[in-house]
């Protein structure tokens, strides 16, 4: 079962008077299977730590691992190659290219490996079933909904079997029923693969429906309190 773990992380940006430390002392551990959602206001450093725990971004003090594999010990080709194979990325905008089909943008991780198996070509189909988009697979992004698009994004992040899924305001563009329907979906593949999921969000919603919460607050992980 993979393990994440996360030990006194660190970040800080320079401006123009003082530094400004967004993370100061980050601690987690999440297991295969869990969820986690993280909250906090706008600029407290939410997306930073998503760009760390995605090996986009390096932190300058502390500790992370998956499975006791540090990315940051490695050089810049592997880490690129390790990142194509243990992280899904779920973005609010969903990124996905306009020219391609539903089908060809569930593959777009695969052109790291240079063409796509005919075993990943199966499983971008059953991902695109599971999500409720199999008489879609050969549509254009604009031909589809928010909802839609968004599920096609959770297709794309599945793909190659990550062990962590890191999603920064997944539902952030969707109506409150769509919004609901795309959560209870990422959820249910998220547990079927045994990954960890992470969630950065404004939303209480999703916030509450992952099986931990936590709130970003000076830069340190804290529960949050209730009422």
């Amino acid at each position: 079962m993979t393990t994440l773990r996360v030990e006194h992380l660190r970040k800080t940006f320079q401006s123009a008077g003082e530094p400004l430390h967004v993370l100061r002392d980050v601690c987690m551990e999440v297991s295969g299977g869990q969820s986690l959602a993280i909250v906090g206001p706008s600029g407290s450093g939410k997306s930073t730590l998503l760009q760390i725990l995605g090996a986009l971004d390096r932190p300058e003090g502390g500790a992370y691992t998956v499975d006791g594999e540090d990315p940051f010990q490695l050089d810049d080709q592997a880490i690129a190659h390790w990142r194509n194979q243990k992280i899904g990325f779920i973005f609010q905008d969903h990124h996905l290219l306009p020219h391609l089909s539903v089908m060809e943008n569930v593959l777009v991780p695969t052109l790291a490996g240079g063409r796509a198996t005919e075993p990943l070509i199966e499983r971008a189909r059953e991902l695109l079933d599971a999500v409720g988009l199999s008489q879609r697979v050969d549509h254009l992004p604009g031909m589809l909904s928010g909802g839609e698009r968004e599920r096609v994004a959770i297709a794309r992040a599945l793909l190659m079997s990550p062990a962590l899924i890191l999603a920064d305001e997944p539902t952030g563009n969707l109506d409150r029923k769509t919004a609901e329907a795309v959560t209870e979906v990422l959820q249910q593949l998220q547990k079927e693969n045994g990954a960890i999921l992470i969630c950065v969000t404004h939303s209480e919603t999703l916030a509450t429906a992952m099986d931990q919460q936590y709130e970003l607050i000076d830069g340190k992980l804290v529960v949050p309190a209730v009422g």
